[in-house]
């Protein structure tokens, strides 16, 4: 993920009594288990959630429904005028953000999940909407917003070949694209600088490695300012300092965990601004008008905000003070007066807090999900085990409130990425389970980030290796704590999770009582053959991390499920997008095929209209639907009946 996306998205991971016990019989001291929260209210809409404040700090945009799914509503700061102004019917809008100018709307939108995001402008006075990036096939992102410059827009987009990003200049009065910045087959990333001017470019090297050029204007030779090789890690440029003659960088280079560089262009020397002996610096903030540095985030077991900027320092604190979550700063006007943002706590929904940095005061806006409010959830602990080599492996244990915590049915939530980690949350998925009566471990296997470059590489060429050893050492540290039942233990997971699920039922079979997989990968090479073009610049860190399609196919082969299909026994459910680009339909239609010429039984459920993941509501409570009903049954934890709408027979294959 590129640009400002990558942190518009940051916003929505706070949105991943009546009932029968299927299967096993249910335990008696069950009766002391709180009541079942309904799925609807788990994984339906939030009722609001990201609030962005405009830039010019009079009105507020936030998500909310609209027909079914998700919409861009905008109401006047102080008023109750709230009005919808966007018009989708059909996925619902997640990725949004304000015009310079306060008067328009920008947000994004795929088709069905194919993941080419066009980008669209609507107009608040109107209500009129126009696709800004009309081509056919194509995949574009925003890269760049400025109230400095409202009238114009930075995207990257694969419109000249759709493996490469190019840097577009769209003017938004007119809609005239013009091309700003040609790619020349290996920059993943670009940055402008101050000036709106695209000066810093972010270059993947053969060894996984990348290169940071920069350039003096938008016209002069790109130079190289520094480069670091596959073992480090970083986002590289993501900032210009305030007179554009340096840039802040996050890198690991030259330590171990991310930090935070700033880096005189001219002379190129470096000053260290950030850092952790542990955990990544994750992001920065900087002012949106005069561009100064102003805070960093460090993502460890909890998220943590730095003040660089003494001036913000006092506002950090208020902000730790308001509520008793980790904080995200969502949006600030242009004179950085006033904030929007949501906290997130492990054992409440979500919640969004308006900041006054004149009086030092939040006000409460909102709660992401009012009506589970009045329900119990389960804390999440972080936890830490050592692995069979001795590697110190970290994660998250959420125990069902209401019950003992001793001989639980236990749920293996993997994570997706590999490359990535789960967070100190409310998750919605693992307070699901904890409420149905699970136990839910969340390891942050090696290969993981956050945790420093050597956690990382440590996963280097490990999947089915010993990035599953990790999840089997977590098995085992959770059964020696004697909560969990040895004869109840599940695996589930999305993408790379969806993966292990696969591996931890094929390479073990005699691990795991049953598993769910959804979008997961059941054979590497046919993964890494069908990787979406636009991901051209990134397959140097597959080869790297995974294995090489040239020179490794029979290593991918043997880390791949597809190949030992023929063992798994457990009950297996697997779910997929049919317009998955990343993972094709295939990766699941050939491991169903296998199990069922060896006669094995899987249960297979087929999305048409979703991608990696799903985003339509009804979608959503059809699969969440079937696997409560699966677990219940193989795992005997509390179920909620299946109604009319989610009942998945006409997706089942």
């Amino acid at each position: 993920m590129s640009g400002i996306v990558r942190y518009i998205v940051w916003g929505l991971g706070a949105m991943a009594c009546f009932f029968i016990f299927a299967g096993l019989a249910a335990d008696p001291a069950e009766a002391g288990a709180p009541p079942l929260i309904p799925r609807s209210l788990l994984f339906g809409n939030p009722a609001r959630a990201v609030p962005r404040i405009s830039p010019d700090g009079t009105r507020l945009a936030y998500l909310a429904p609209h027909q079914g799914v998700l919409n861009v509503w905008v109401k006047t700061l102080g008023k109750t005028d709230d009005a919808v102004v966007t018009g989708d019917r059909k996925r619902g809008i997640h990725v949004f953000l304000w015009q310079g100018d306060s008067a328009h709307i920008l947000y994004m939108q795929d088709n069905d999940g194919d993941e080419n995001y066009h980008i669209f402008q609507t107009e608040l006075a109107t209500k009129a909407t126009r696709d800004l990036t009309p081509f056919m096939g194509i995949r574009a992102e925003i890269l760049a917003v400025d109230p400095a410059f409202p009238d114009t827009l930075l995207v990257q987009c694969n419109i000249r070949d759709r493996r490469y990003m190019d840097v577009y200049r769209i003017n938004l009065k007119n809609g005239a694209m013009e091309l700003d910045t040609k790619n020349p087959g290996d920059v993943a990333d670009w940055v402008p600088d101050n000036t709106f001017t695209v000066r810093a470019a972010g270059a993947s090297l053969p060894d996984g490695g990348m290169e940071i050029r920069t350039r003096k204007d938008g016209q002069s030779p790109w130079e190289v300012l520094m480069k670091w090789s596959g073992d480090d890690t970083g986002d590289g440029v993501v900032a210009f300092t305030p007179d554009n003659k340096g840039v802040y960088v996050l890198t690991s280079l030259g330590a171990n965990a991310i930090r935070l560089l700033e880096i005189d262009l001219a002379t190129k020397a470096r000053k260290v601004i950030a850092s952790d002996p542990q955990f990544d610096v994750a992001r920065i903030l900087t002012h949106p008008k005069n561009h100064t540095l102003l805070a960093v985030q460090i993502l460890g077991e909890r998220a943590t905000w730095k003040a660089i900027d003494p001036g913000v320092a006092a506002d950090l604190e208020n902000l730790r003070k308001a509520c008793d979550g980790d904080f995200q700063i969502i949006s600030r006007d242009y004179a950085n007066s006033r904030w929007t943002v949501d906290y997130t706590i492990d054992s409440k929904p979500p919640c969004a807090y308006e900041y006054d940095r004149s009086t030092g005061k939040a006000a409460f806006l909102f709660s992401y999900y009012p009506d589970l409010d009045k329900y119990a959830f389960s804390p999440m602990k972080p936890i830490s085990f050592k692995a069979r080599d001795g590697m110190q492996i970290y994660g998250y244990l959420t125990l069902p409130a209401g019950l003992p915590h001793k001989n639980l049915p236990l749920i293996l939530n993997v994570h997706g990425g590999p490359w990535y980690r789960d967070r100190w949350c409310f998750n919605r998925e693992v307070q699901w389970f904890a409420n149905r009566g699970y136990a839910v471990l969340q390891i942050n296997f090696r290969g993981s980030t956050g945790y420093g470059k050597a956690y990382l590489n440590a996963g280097n060429r490990e999947w089915a290796g010993k990035m599953h050893d990790d999840l089997l050492d977590g098995k085992k540290w959770a059964l020696a704590q004697g909560f969990a039942d040895p004869r109840r233990v599940a695996i589930y997971g999305g993408s790379y999770g969806g993966y292990a699920t696969l591996v931890g039922l094929a390479f073990t079979p005699d691990e795991f009582a049953c598993g769910v997989d959804m979008v997961g990968p059941s054979n590497i090479i046919t993964l890494m053959k069908t990787l979406p073009p636009y991901w051209e610049a990134g397959k140097a860190i597959f080869t790297r991390r995974v294995g090489s399609l040239e020179k490794d196919e029979e290593f991918l082969k043997s880390r791949s499920p597809l190949f030992k299909a023929g063992q798994i026994k457990a009950p297996l459910l697997i779910a997929q997008g049919a317009n998955d680009p990343r993972v094709k339909q295939a990766e699941s239609d050939q491991i169903v095929a296998a199990m069922r010429k060896n006669g094995k039984e899987v249960e297979y459920l087929l999305f048409p209209d979703e991608g990696h993941g799903f985003a339509r509501p009804e979608n959503n409570m059809i699969f969440y639907a079937a696997a409560e009903q699966f677990f219940a049954k193989h795992l005997g934890g509390r179920a909620e009946p299946v109604n009319e709408k989610e009942k998945a027979d006409h997706l089942r294959k």
